[in-house]
């Protein structure tokens, strides 16, 4: 029987009433007493029947039977079920017996993890007694009593005593594993058979060890070398849980076996420097030459602190086997990475087909305290599952020095472990000491095994310390000082695996030492050839997938043609509202196609959902692949653009944009779930490895961006100034003040201008669908890659006014400026009114309302880069001392006005006065009354054509 994701709970409190059936509540006692023996012996073991499905060895046929008799599960039921118990004396006491050690199986695999030898630091309160025979009223049992095993993997019989040995050595060692809380009774038989056949350890070769040993040393010997080199210089040593490097290796080499082909890693900076040199095998002299420092001048107002730097190598394993392995660049803000090694993956996978997910794996490095601390954490375990974002499993490392700066664990988190936010994902976490490298090999090898096996999420916990404080000049002593009584009498890691290699007799404190010297020699001279040579190290950037395409200045990349030919936009106008013919269509979604056939046939122009669909459509049969995600992005929030239709009568869904041609690209669009820092990290890592694709990140309004603030201040605009790394997401953020209120008003444009510099990315208010259609089209068509950010409409998406013609799709281009077309007399112009979005349009009504044509109106539709010719070309025909405004919805202190006033006046070179026209500066960027909105807007309106303001009622 299975209860589920209560699984584990039910089991628990049956466990209580075997041993006390007053110690549960009246309702599971009544509940548990009318249980059938069948279901009390499953519930007793758990996944038995899986388990006997899957065919476990035990010493018999294979099927499960022991011995070739009843097997076991005859053996446990007969117990139970009140015939002769298993051994020689039949007697109801036995019975009961061997429904205690049954019950005590169970313990140990629920609730051993507690009871493991975890902290190498030996601080640890475990629990008492809670696994002691004498719980389970077994203590005064003959220890040499045999016992049925049930599924327990080994002999059919087992002496309680050696059973008590073997549960004790495969949960209660060096290794802590939480698993009872998987759902699925196949995967739970799959991990008990894996570790309880072998006790939970591993058999390694003398080579296996001696290699282990060599990366030990490894990442000692660098931290020591670093220490005395560069004193008192930040490294954020590894010291203390120097574990993780030939843990990394074990990883990797697993990998190999799999036949993966690449890792994509994630850290923040803890030990970064040490998975540089040592797993990665950055160039040691480019390494002491950050430290040495000794070139500014190459880096000034650019460049990142060395510890957050990536690479990228391609490593030739032991079996020859060629992987290839990314370390992903990461700020200061620890795990907001995660969401953007995930990203990477799923467009790696995408790009080779890998529809199984098994060939790319992402591996993800947490610091203890940062993992259950950040919500990002949870936003990106929350993707694992979804078929938007899924990577096929994510191998996690929580490296756990039991401590986050200054703050103990007991004031970080309200868990006993800081992995138990995986718990939401139910699957399997392997607390393992660090100390104990054999440990660390066990658990690697199942983890790994259990990710391509399952495809999901796998979790290990190394537990370690920290040998110095949060960073080599912090005192750790004034905060923590019991924890660093025990740390300073700590020996290292590798002083303790020396020690146990030795003691097996294969291996001397002589080779060891002469490991460790040949490493002090080999950092010894480079370090030397650095301060020797006038070292510089290079840039590795724009290369493989990359080399084709180009950042910089905006000017020395032209605007190319992105026009697409009438007759073509007609055929793919026809195949976007083309659907099986056992399709059934809403009725209301039928109109949306029949208008859009009408649009194709020229009877109406083209709104923007339709326009959007043709950059898609005419992209996709190009070449490009295109990606779109967001929250209701398949609708789309104001529901225009329906790229998803779903059959009336049974939900199936049809996708017309993947089905154009035989040859196109691939389109995908994606709901998200209800996130944007997951969400936004995870495309953001999508472009960067699909730089000849669209890839697109829709906000359901534009201010919910700010939910993503981290990626977009630390990564997406300034990547490429500190990282040499290009991105050409594509940004939709739904803008414009139409009386929804202060959260649905404003995608907070000031805020994307005020970061942007040296054409780190562009923004853009547009106005029409051909504006959209275009500049969809020139982010992929010409080289240039850049972040491309667009303040989207919303009531402009059926605006009638918002409208455009085929011929402007075909015939036209981009404009970054559109000047006014209406007003041609420049000699009478008074006013030139210089906007941006949605506000173009009010101005426009109200100006034919009042019949001026004294006032030109003219649209900046790409703000930043603002190419300066351009502008002063569409301004020259004014005459000197023409009035420029800038008007914008916004307040004062929001929207475009603050940019434009430093960049404006410099374009205008005095001859023409500048002013603003604008809301009233405000804490807040919209009133929440649909009525006042309605006075504001007005009032604006009027000022900006009048150039009076109207007084406050």
């Amino acid at each position: 029987m299975d209860f589920g994701i209560n699984q584990g709970l039910v089991e628990e409190l049956f466990l209580r009433f075997r041993q006390n059936p007053q110690s549960v509540e009246r309702s599971w006692r009544s509940y548990f007493e009318k249980m059938p023996d069948a279901d009390r012996i499953e519930l007793l073991e758990g996944g038995t029947r899986s388990h006997s499905r899957a065919g476990v060895q035990r010493g018999g046929n294979g099927n499960g039977n022991g011995n070739g008799h009843g097997g076991w599960r005859d053996e446990l039921a007969t117990t139970v079920a009140g015939t002769p118990a298993p051994v020689d004396a039949e007697t109801d006491i036995h019975k009961d017996h061997q429904e205690r050690v049954t019950a005590l199986v169970n313990g140990y695999r629920l609730r051993g993890h507690r009871f493991a030898n975890l902290d190498p630091l030996g601080l640890a309160n475990l629990p008492s007694d809670e696994l002691s025979l004498s719980r389970f009223g077994l203590d005064e049992v003959d220890p040499n009593t045999l016992f049925a095993t049930g599924n327990f993997a080994g002999p059919a019989k087992l002496p309680l005593r050696e059973f008590v040995r073997r549960l004790q050595e495969t949960y209660c060692r060096t290794i802590g594993v939480e698993y009872r809380n998987i759902e699925e009774p196949e995967v739970r038989g799959w991990l008990q058979q894996r570790m309880e056949s072998t006790c939970n350890r591993i058999e390694l070769t003398h080579d296996e060890q001696v290699r282990i040993l060599g990366k030990l040393i490894d990442a000692e010997i660098f931290e020591q070398f670093l220490h005395t080199k560069y004193v008192g210089a930040k490294r954020f040593s590894l010291e203390g849980t120097e574990s993780i490097i030939p843990m990394l290796e074990l990883v990797i080499e697993s990998c190999g076996q799999h036949r993966l082909e690449e890792i994509v890693i994630g850290m923040a900076h803890r030990g970064r420097l040490n998975v540089l040199a040592n797993v990665m095998e950055k160039s040691l002299k480019e390494i002491f030459a950050a430290f040495e420092d000794d070139n500014p001048e190459l880096h000034l107002g650019r460049g990142d602190v060395k510890y957050h730097l990536g690479y990228s190598s391609d490593r030739r394993l032991s079996d020859g086997h060629m992987m290839h392995l990314t370390l992903a660049f990461n700020p200061s803000h620890l795990e907001f990475v995660n969401p953007v090694v995930e990203g990477r993956v799923r467009a790696k996978q995408d790009r080779r087909g890998d529809k199984d997910r098994k060939a790319v794996l992402p591996l993800l490095i947490h610091g203890d305290a940062a993992f259950i601390g950040q919500g990002v954490v949870a936003e990106t375990l929350n993707l694992c599952g979804l078929r938007g974002y899924t990577t096929g499993g994510t191998l996690h490392i929580v490296l756990n020095n039991q401590i986050g700066f200054t703050t103990v664990w007991q004031d970080s988190r309200s868990t006993r472990y800081c992995t138990d936010l995986t718990r939401m994902l139910r699957c399997p976490v392997f607390h393992v000491n660090g100390e104990d490298p054999e440990a660390v090999a066990q658990v690697v090898r199942l983890a790994m095994d259990f990710r391509q096996k399952f495809g999901r999420d796998v979790v290990i916990d190394l537990y370690g310390y920290r040998r110095y404080g949060h960073n080599e000049a912090d005192e750790p002593r004034f905060t923590q000082p019991v924890m660093y009584a025990a740390v300073d009498k700590k020996p290292s890691v590798r002083e303790v695996f020396i020690k146990h290699l030795v003691s097996g007799g294969k291996f001397t404190e002589a080779q060891a030492y002469e490991l460790e010297a040949a490493r002090r020699k080999v950092l010894e001279a480079d370090l030397e050839e650095v301060r020797k040579a006038d070292f510089v190290p290079p840039v590795y950037a724009m290369q493989g997938l990359w080399a084709a395409f180009k950042g910089g200045p905006d000017a020395e990349c032209a605007d190319p043609a992105t026009s697409v030919p009438q007759d073509r936009l007609r055929e793919l106008l026809t195949r976007i509202t083309e659907v099986p013919a056992d399709f059934n269509v809403h009725p209301k979604l039928k109109r949306l196609l029949d208008t859009r056939r009408e649009q194709r046939d020229g009877k109406r122009p083209l709104d923007w959902g339709t326009a959007e669909s043709l950059a898609f459509a005419s992209l996709v049969t190009d070449g490009f692949p295109v990606r779109l995600s967001g929250q209701d992005s398949r609708r789309g929030t104001f529901s225009h653009r329906h790229a998803v239709l779903h059959d009336s009568s049974n939900g199936k869904l049809y996708t017309p944009l993947a089905f154009l041609s035989n040859d196109q690209a691939r389109f995908e669009v994606w709901d998200s779930p209800l996130s944007e820092a997951g969400v936004l990290g995870f495309e953001y890592g999508y472009s960067l490895d699909y730089p000849d694709g669209l890839v697109i990140w829709e906000a359901q309004f534009g201010d919910f961006a700010n939910g993503a603030q981290v990626l977009i201040d630390q990564f997406l605009s300034s990547s490429e100034d500190k990282w040499y790394r290009l991105s050409g997401l594509v940004l939709l953020l739904p803008h414009g003040f139409e009386g929804q209120g202060p959260e649905h008003s404003s995608a907070r444009l000031e805020r994307w201008l005020n970061l942007c510099a040296e054409d780190n990315m562009q923004v853009c208010n547009l106005t029409t669908p051909a504006q959209i259609f275009h500049v969809l089209r020139r982010q992929c068509v010409r080289p240039y890659r850049k972040p491309l950010v667009i303040m989207s409409p919303k009531s402009l998406l059926r605006s009638p006014a918002a409208v455009s013609t085929l011929q402007e799709l075909s015939d036209g281009v981009f404009q970054r400026i559109i000047p006014d077309h209406e007003v041609t007399d420049a000699k009478r112009v008074k006013r030139v009114l210089l906007c941006s979005g949605k506000v173009y349009y009010d101005l426009v009504a109200a100006r034919l309302e009042r019949k001026q044509d004294d006032v030109a109106i003219v649209r900046v539709e790409q703000l930043y880069p603002l190419r300066k010719s351009e502008l002063q070309s569409v301004l020259a025909k004014y005459q000197d001392g023409t009035q420029v405004v800038w008007v914008q919805e916004e307040p004062w202190n929001m929207g475009a006005w603050y940019y434009m006033q430093a960049r404006l006046p410099e374009v205008l070179g005095g001859r023409l006065p500048l002013s603003c026209v604008s809301r009233p500066e405000s804490a807040s960027p919209a009133t929440g009354s649909h009525s006042a909105h309605k006075i504001e807007q007005d009032r604006l309106v009027d000022q900006a054509l009048t150039g009076k303001a109207i007084a406050a009622e």
